[in-house]
């Protein structure tokens, strides 16, 4: 047995066959929900592999997964990796031109996607020269086309293959296993947008996640020395624990949170979206342990459901709150604090290029800067040399060992963001940091996002935090505007929270300048109706330039 994701489910399956798997609410509210155990999911997921592989799908191609959340996303990703087919997942907010963008750099010979997404697939679909197999999930006629028009038959046109219905798809697979030996070298490609540029697919091989991506079995504990010893620690451990992904599984960490719960033998919740006052009922109902989320743009919308129409809601069975692609910031870990006193929560750093790094320090916030206690994987680094940063000294993050093997379909860039040291292998991140004399990695931000003014560099993640301390301030992005004088000056677009007075520039300055350095403090103010992020939570940097560009006209 080699460490290979499909293989080390299937180990967990055959010690726990009877336990709850996997619990999906398919619309928050109705009460439609499906359920399985491990043994019912690994059949679902057996069909439909056979189903990929009967369909010509060889091992090694690559299959697109262009869905909502729903059981039928991890039946798919599971049928990728036991027919040995790369599983792609796909930014369902993406419209025509990023689609046929990624379904050719991808390489997309299959697509498994959702009808509501029929009529941009069949747009997408003409480029992407090697896509020749398309399963559809649900009935035609959905939203996207309520009148059932002939687009919603089918994403049709030159060449184009028929539409098959997942349904049907996996009904005529055979539920047993009966598959090729597997690898430890089979690959899993996570494409993630970042926030400049199109996107990139990151190559891992499975043993490499399994270990930067999964915590090795034991995120918390000691890795598993061997393959085997994965369902010995199940088979010694017990149910009880649910872990709950609230982003969309489209976005890696999502997906990975639900394989380390499947690596536990314990049970996954997810929605098909997030809906603040049902992922609270669901807390209550299941007695879910862990929550996973994005930043203070999901954290906040619970925070004031239990504070009006949920108030009184029972969230004591919940262990742990983490998030990670984005901080939850002080004030609103307080506010959530207060209503949840006996919940842990964690602001976790990692990317789609290193998995996990490490977990910030309690005393991590606007004025020591977001600390973390990295990995011992995880360095920061001199760019220029790839020598490790000296003490102060602003560097790169850096991990080493388990890294993926590139970005699909772009040499270039994998040149810049790979490299060896000695004998290791290494992956140059985007993030700034320095290090102390005690090896606490202070993470400065975004080096694509850092704001030069007057040759001094502004980091927007640090003034994001002093603003969102704010009384009134519900959400913030920062961003650099051209200056004349400066080269940049620092931009705060603002949403304020219901009822709040609308406050002047002043006002904001004098607050922030309780945190932060004077050069840091933002010279123009624009008040927005809601501040735009990605479905995960993820800061849209581009838009709010765009805003705070257009507010100094």
């Amino acid at each position: 047995m080699e460490y290979n994701l499909a293989d080390l489910f299937e180990s967990v399956v055959d010690t726990v066959p009877d336990r709850e798997a996997l619990v999906y609410v398919d619309h928050p509210g109705t009460g439609a929900e499906q359920r399985l155990t491990y043994a019912e999911l690994d059949a679902a997921a057996n069909r439909l592999a056979h189903h990929l592989i009967d369909s010509g799908i060889r091992p090694g191609e690559h299959l697109g997964l262009h869905l909502y959340n729903g059981v039928e996303y991890l039946q798919t990703v599971l049928a990728c990796l036991k027919a040995r087919v790369i599983p792609v997942n796909v930014n369902y907010r993406y419209v025509e031109e990023e689609l046929a963008y990624l379904y050719q750099d991808a390489d997309l010979v299959a697509l498994v996607f959702d009808a509501e997404f029929t009529e941009r697939v069949a747009a997408a679909r003409p480029r992407a020269a090697r896509l020749r197999h398309l399963v559809r999930v649900g009935a035609p006629g959905t939203a996207a086309e309520p009148d059932g028009s002939e687009a919603a038959e089918g994403p049709r046109g030159a060449g184009a293959p028929d539409v098959v219905e997942f349904d049907a798809a996996a009904a005529a697979g055979s539920p047993e296993r009966g598959f090729p030996a597997r690898s430890a070298d089979d690959q899993f490609i996570i494409y993630t947008g970042g926030t400049t540029g199109m996107p990139k697919g990151v190559m891992w091989r499975q043993e490499d996640l399994f270990f930067a991506g999964l915590g090795g079995g034991a995120p918390t504990g000691e890795p598993v020395a061997r393959p085997e010893e994965l369902a010995e620690r199940v088979a010694a451990g017990g149910a009880g624990i649910t872990f709950f992904p609230t982003p969309p599984l489209m976005h890696g960490t999502s997906t990975l949170t639900a394989f380390i719960a499947f690596n536990f033998g314990q049970r996954v919740v997810i929605h098909r979206k997030f809906a603040p006052e049902e992922v609270l009922r669901t807390i209550e109902r299941e007695k879910v342990t862990s929550v996973s989320l994005v930043g203070d743009a999901m954290l906040r919308p619970l925070i004031d459901a239990l504070s009006g129409p949920l108030k009184g809601t029972d969230c004591s069975s919940l262990f742990s709150v983490s998030s990670s692609g984005a901080i939850m910031s002080d004030t609103v870990r307080e506010q959530f604090q207060s209503l949840v006193p006996n919940v842990m929560l964690l602001n976790n750093f990692g990317s789609s290029e290193s998995g996990f790094n490490g977990t910030a320090t309690p005393d991590s916030g606007p004025e020591r800067g977001f600390r973390i206690r990295v990995n011992s994987r995880t360095q920061v680094v001199d760019p220029a040399t790839y020598e490790p940063a000296a003490v102060g000294e602003p560097g790169r993050v850096a991990q080493r060992g388990h890294v993926p093997l590139g970005y699909y379909n772009d040499p270039a860039k994998t040149a810049e963001t790979f490299f060896r040291r000695g004998e290791e292998r290494w992956v140059l991140l985007g993030d700034m940091a320095t290090v102390d004399e005690e090896g606490i990695v202070t993470v400065l931000g975004r080096g694509s996002q850092c704001i030069n003014t007057g040759g001094e560099k502004v980091y927007p993640e640090e003034v994001e935090q002093a603003l969102k301390s704010h009384p009134d301030v519900y959400d913030a992005l920062v961003a650099g505007v051209p200056d004349a004088r400066w080269g940049n000056h620092v931009a705060a677009v603002v949403q304020l929270r219901a009822g709040a007075p609308l406050p002047s520039l002043d006002d904001i300055q004098a607050h922030c300048r309780t945190h932060l350095a004077g050069y840091k403090i933002p010279r123009r103010l624009v008040i927005a109706d809601s501040i735009q992020r990605s479905p995960s939570g993820k800061a849209d940097y581009r838009w709010a330039r765009s805003v705070a560009a257009a507010a100094a006209l």
